[in-house]
């Protein structure tokens, strides 16, 4: 809902590409800066307390949105607000991510956990995509901003309600200590390095053309609002095929999941350079979909499962932060290649620049021969730790099960 609603807000007001952009911008990258100490300094405190904040603080950034949607539309506060909510979902879903391979990883059901994961996400982007665009068209964009802010209140509540979640730390640390074993942990381990590095590029090529999709769905494919938003409902879609292909293929090679799922992504991303009609457009997005349904489990998993459950939420955190960080160069060159030429060269570059990607990754996987199977979730780090990182890591402890 936000993400559709907000997108149709900065370029309907302003009609120009470059404050399209500038909102992504804000919404991800400047927050990816900051996350990581909040992430540190959170994942300290029991989840049942830091997430509800969190998410009582999105419904707060998103009911000022609608205010601001209603009243006299000012550029800078839109994207001001964007980066406090930026900053608030980064770090929500670092923790989360975290939380979730603490009590998945020790059970053997993280593949499946995430892949639950992945399918839930996708239906909600679906409906939250579609119905984004119905309500635009047939209400309001400060209606979707309002259902957005109630969405968050709501999880707010069921987390703060719900028992068994991980446990706060006995022991406190200050920030900067726990950051910087962290980023040692991510700098040394091969595994962590090569999917942290790997997804780092992908993710500019995946996301170059986030910031003009709306753009070329109303100018290159003609569509209304409502034809952006089945445009991104068919995504979702794509990614619930993925998760559930997932589910079925997960014992597969995580590299070769990898390889030939972004590689799906960017024969999708070059099919709609040259779709002439929405509906071919909302095929190719359901195969680029799947492609991002199986790619982006299977990284986070092999991620996770190569990260012992004491970094956990700094080590996934990292990846949250490149999520949000690293496609800013994206969304510059997107915009750019817009701005000169036309949304159709993005989606051109974008796919023939991930396509060049895989078969990099597929010699560099070859020649090192990294092995991205299972590790036992409390195998030892490769930095020294901290004195709290050398205790028992009671973050993660709940009855019968860790995360």
């Amino acid at each position: 809902m936000g993400v559709v609603a907000l997108a149709v807000l900065v370029y309907d007001r302003t009609g120009d590409v470059l404050p399209t952009a500038a909102l992504f911008i804000a919404s991800k990258f400047v927050p990816a800066m900051l996350a990581p100490f909040l992430t540190a300094k959170l994942d300290q405190v029991a989840v049942r307390r830091s997430l509800p904040t969190l998410y009582a603080l999105e419904a707060l950034v998103f009911a000022a949105l609608a205010l601001v949607a209603d009243g006299e539309f000012f550029l800078i506060l839109v994207l001001v607000l964007a980066l406090a909510d930026g900053a608030l979902a980064v770090t929500a879903r670092g923790l989360t991510r975290g939380a979730i391979a603490t009590t998945l990883q020790p059970a053997g059901l993280l593949a499946e956990g995430n892949a639950l994961i992945n399918i839930g996400f996708a239906f909600a982007s679906v409906g939250g995509a579609a119905l984004a665009g119905i309500v635009i068209s047939e209400f309001s964009i400060s209606t979707a901003l309002w259902i957005d802010a109630i969405s968050f209140l709501a999880i707010a509540v069921l987390l703060a309600v719900t028992r068994g979640l991980p446990a706060a730390h006995e022991e406190r640390e200050p920030w900067w200590p726990r950051v910087r074993s962290g980023i040692d942990y991510a700098r040394t381990d091969p595994r962590v390095k090569l999917l942290l590095w790997g997804e780092a590029l992908a993710l500019i090529l995946f996301t170059l053309i986030i910031p003009i999709e709306v753009v070329y769905a109303k100018e290159s494919l003609r569509a209304t609002s409502a034809g952006f938003g089945l445009l991104l409902a068919s995504w979702g879609a794509g990614i619930v095929i993925g998760s559930l292909v997932y589910v079925t293929v997960r014992g597969r090679s995580a590299a070769l999941l990898i390889l030939a799922s972004t590689a799906a992504i960017g024969l999708a991303y070059l099919g709609m350079a040259a779709a002439q009609s929405l509906a071919v457009a909302c095929l190719l997005s359901v195969l680029g979909g799947a492609g991002n349904g199986i790619q982006w489990v299977a990284v986070v998993t092999a991620l996770q499962e190569a990260t012992p459950a004491r970094f956990q939420a700094r080590i996934v955190g990292l990846l949250e932060s490149l999520l949000a960080a690293v496609p800013g160069a994206g969304y510059i060159l997107g915009a750019a290649i817009t701005a000169l030429a036309s949304p159709r060269l993005a989606y051109a570059v974008s796919g023939i620049g991930i396509l060049l990607l895989v078969a990099v990754g597929a010699i560099v996987r070859r020649r090192t021969r990294i092995d991205l199977g299972a590790t036992p979730h409390d195998a030892e780090p490769r930095v020294p730790r901290t004195q709290h990182d050398a205790a028992p890591d009671s973050s993660g402890v709940i009855p019968g099960r860790r995360q």
